[in-house]
């Protein structure tokens, strides 16, 4: 089967399903209940009750976007082709950020990711390795190990990520001209050949300044398969709605993430990483933010990367409340104008009323109120895409690996389904963890299963 094939199979059976369950949730059973509301409850505690009953609706712009880009974009597209010849192409500049903990890990993906680049092609390009402990890449070429100073401090005081990308801007660090490229890996990320072509593609049009593109995370060993399988989302995520909002506006108005960003070295100057505690949480988004705010443009990059998804269910937590801190401090940000942050801020905040959602299933049956049809499609709707999410982001990470073994696929995507009540309780668990929690940390998650070196 092609890949039109398969995104056509895949849009009907996106919209069959998600009708199959607005029509059994919304009208095949059309319950009515004889109450009225104000008489029972009083006008204000009705007006409450049906605030929270609306509440799951604040996801809903993000999941317009996630229908837009899963609809209009072929996510399976198996191979990148390259538009120019790579000897011609701008300079790029592969940058690692890392505490330096796990030393063995970083040189070894490092080596790989060069072959990769060597194999589509590439001559006009090098790794920086940029640490707060030394690795040592003697004897390896195209890497420049850059160690940030124990004493280093920026103007604004920014910390963790931030602090340190923030040093490779600094005059006497930095090598790269104006019309340069960078390309913003993690430490575990693994190039493909796909990717590196798109980025070149990318690169060499030069009509934005930064892009991202798609990260799967089930390649190679699988450590935790709830973990795994909870990141499935993720991958639909990156294929829908930050695709959509990146082809389509060109601007990452529901935010990105900080793995797989190319950058104009120039553009990245100007906005600069040095924006405080309170941006250096979720660095990424708030870059971002400032970077759409002054007026550059983003493109969605052909071509996936690999990444690895927390070890233990404790990463996985501590991860989730690390994004949601940083989102917050970055849509209360005074410097970030209401306009650009305020799609994200829906999104953070149906994120930080995740525990009332929740809450909703047992409690909203003893306040029983009027049925809407409207509302019960819309959110029988978004409970569809939800979980269709889940079983797509499988299928892009997995077919690959089991195109041959249809009944792998078919378990892994009931494995998806099954993990989302451990999703959902994480992403409360993290509100909790928010609130109550340390504040201000920036928790690295478990990278190698193997000891330390």
């Amino acid at each position: 089967m092609n890949c039109g094939a398969k995104h056509l199979l895949h849009c009907i059976s996106l919209y069959v399903w998600i009708g199959i369950v607005v029509y059994f949730f919304a009208f095949f059973s059309i319950e009515t209940v004889d109450v009225q509301p104000i008489d029972r409850y009083g006008l204000f505690f009705t007006v409450l009750l049906y605030a929270w009953k609306c509440s799951p609706l604040l996801i809903l712009p993000q999941c317009i976007f996630q229908l837009i880009g899963l609809t209009f974009f072929n996510p399976f597209r198996e191979k990148v082709h390259l538009k120019a010849v790579p000897l011609l192409s701008p300079f790029v500049c592969f940058r690692v950020v890392t505490r330096g903990l796990y030393p063995r890990l970083v040189k070894d993906n490092v080596k790989l990711n060069i072959d990769v680049c060597k194999m589509v092609g590439m001559t006009n390009f090098m790794f920086e390795v940029v640490t707060d402990k030394g690795i040592d890449f003697s004897g390896v070429s195209l890497v420049r190990e850059i160690v940030v100073p124990r004493n280093y401090e920026t103007k604004s005081g920014a910390l963790f990520k931030a602090r340190a990308l923030q040093y490779c801007l600094e005059d006497e660090v930095d090598r790269l001209q104006d019309s340069d490229w960078i390309v913003h890996l993690d430490e575990e990320t693994l190039l493909t050949s796909n990717s590196v072509c798109g980025i070149l593609n990318f690169v060499e049009d030069g009509q934005h300044q930064f892009g991202q593109g798609l990260i799967t995370y089930a390649t190679g060993e699988i450590v935790n398969w709830l973990t795994t399988l909870s990141d499935s989302y993720r991958v639909s995520d990156d294929c829908g709605k930050q695709r959509g909002q990146l082809s389509l506006l060109h601007r990452p108005i529901f935010g990105w993430k900080g793995s797989y960003v190319v950058t104009k070295h120039g553009a990245e100057r100007t906005i600069s990483w040095d924006h405080g505690p309170e941006g250096s949480i979720a660095e990424d988004a708030y870059f971002g933010m400032l970077a759409m705010q002054a007026g550059y443009t983003f493109n969605f990059i052909e071509g996936e990367m690999h990444e690895k998804s927390p070890f233990t269910t404790m990463d996985f937590l501590q991860q989730r409340k690390r994004w949601l801190e940083g989102l917050l401090l970055t849509v209360h940000s005074t410097k970030i104008r209401l306009l650009y942050k305020l799609p994200l801020a829906f999104v953070v905040y149906s994120w930080v009323f995740a525990p009332l959602i929740i809450a909703q299933l047992f409690i909203m049956p003893l306040f029983p109120l009027p049925k809407n049809i409207v509302l019960e499609s819309i959110s029988a709707a978004l409970l569809a895409l939800n979980v269709y999410m889940n079983v797509f982001g499988v299928l892009i990470s997995f077919t690959q690996k089991y195109r041959r073994n249809m009944l792998l696929l078919l378990l892994y995507s009931v494995g998806a389904v099954l993990t989302m009540p451990y999703t959902v309780v994480i992403q409360a668990a993290s509100v909790f963890l928010l609130f109550f929690g340390p504040k201000k940390e920036f928790f690295i998650v478990k990278k190698e299963t193997a000891p330390l070196m």
